[in-house]
């Protein structure tokens, strides 16, 4: 699952409004809107904001084990 696509689960399990959402992030709605309904990608800063208001944090995933001879 891409970040896009965690991102796109929480804000629907989030139990807010987009409305809402947007007002609490400072994100524009039309901006989540396009980002949840169209599949738009979002701006590094609106990321930003968003998983901070939604709890979340962005890491680095571990490496993929690599077999032998790869």
């Amino acid at each position: 699952m891409t970040v896009s696509e965690q991102l796109r689960k929480a804000i629907e399990d989030c139990g807010l409004s987009r409305f809402e959402l947007a007002k609490r992030s400072g994100v524009a709605e039309s901006v989540l809107s396009r980002f949840v309904v169209s599949g738009r990608e979002l701006r590094s800063g609106n990321l930003d904001q968003l998983c901070k208001t939604l709890g979340l944090r962005l890491a680095p995933a571990k490496p993929a084990k690599r077999g032998k001879g790869q």
